[in-house]
């Protein structure tokens, strides 16, 4: 699901992003709602982290991101009783082992946070979309010649595969919740499907694109990589409980994939890092399963969905 270079505009392209004195050149938009709030901090901040969204927005998101979760948990469950006409005992099973029920769920409210973003960006602050968000295309030095997108697929799949070695050397108690999900293959086909298609994009414009910018202007890029991997990570938490090695693992991944946002200055970096990675695992998931027709032993499960 790469986004190909034409489909960006130029990185030079006046109408992007607000420019410094706070007018926006997106012709799209009439007359009177071109103007933007100015960029705080402007002098000495990279291009990349000029965002017109500061500390309130985020606190703003965050507040809808979470009751957005919890509302559509409740709505999933009301439904299920009045629906599937199900006892308490059967409901808490399905909310928790249920991969039909939790992927839809989960695809929901990642549907409603690309919303959300979408609208606050267009809006509130009268700018473009996905540029704004801090998808651009590399930059010709980030990365060298004809192979810059290569590359970050290619530190993706590295990636993945680091991370399978070091899974065999961690040991975990008990069973996490998200092994409950890997049972069938019809579980596996929608945890893959949503790894794939679907947490790169809407985790990466999150985490990379609305989160990082505000913390790296204001604590520094490097205290802002660090804060930005390990929230990617504890998001994960509840699915990982008790597998906490795996737990800090993807806090590390988290930090990677930040870490490549902030040096090319752009998202679809990290993108690519997060879309080969869970790509590899989840091929290898599916041949260490023997086609998703053998569930044998958490390995492969937690290597499938630790950014899923």
């Amino acid at each position: 699901m790469s986004a190909p270079e034409d489909n960006f505009p130029p990185i030079d392209s006046p109408g992007d992003l607000p420019a410094e004195g706070g007018q926006s050149a997106d012709r799209s938009l009439p007359p009177s709602s071109q103007q933007v709030p100015a960029p705080e901090a402007q002098a000495g901040v990279p291009e990349d982290l000029r965002t017109p969204w500061a500390w309130g927005c985020l606190a703003l998101f965050i507040a809808f991101a979470v009751g957005s979760l919890v509302s559509l948990e409740m709505v999933f469950e009301v439904y299920a009783l009045a629906k599937l006409h199900l006892n308490w005992v059967e409901l808490q099973k399905l909310a928790t082992s249920s991969a039909l029920f939790i992927g839809a769920r989960q695809a929901v409210w990642f549907g409603g946070l690309m919303l959300y973003l979408y609208l606050m960006v267009r809006l509130r602050h009268h700018a473009p979309f996905w540029r704004t968000i801090g998808w651009r295309p590399l930059p010709p030095h980030a990365l060298s010649g004809g192979f810059r997108y290569a590359t970050c697929i290619a530190g993706g799949v590295g990636l993945a595969f680091a991370n399978m070695v070091a899974n065999k050397w961690i040991p975990t108690k008990g069973t996490p919740p998200i092994e409950k999900l890997f049972h069938d293959r019809q579980g596996a086909l929608v945890i893959m499907t949503l790894a794939i298609l679907a947490a790169p994009l809407v985790e990466e414009t999150v985490f990379r694109g609305y989160i990082y910018p505000v913390l790296a202007r204001s604590f520094g890029v490097p205290a802002g990589v660090f804060v930005t991997g390990v929230l990617f990570g504890l998001i994960h938490a509840e699915q990982l409980r008790g597998a906490w090695g795996q737990l800090a693992l993807l806090m590390i991944v988290g930090i990677v994939f930040t870490f490549a946002r902030a040096r090319t200055g752009t998202v679809l970096a990290s993108y690519l890092l997060h879309l080969s990675y869970n790509s590899t695992l989840c091929i290898g998931f599916y041949f260490g399963t023997e086609g998703l027709r053998r569930f044998p032993d958490a390995f492969w499960t937690f290597c499938c969905v630790l950014t899923a």
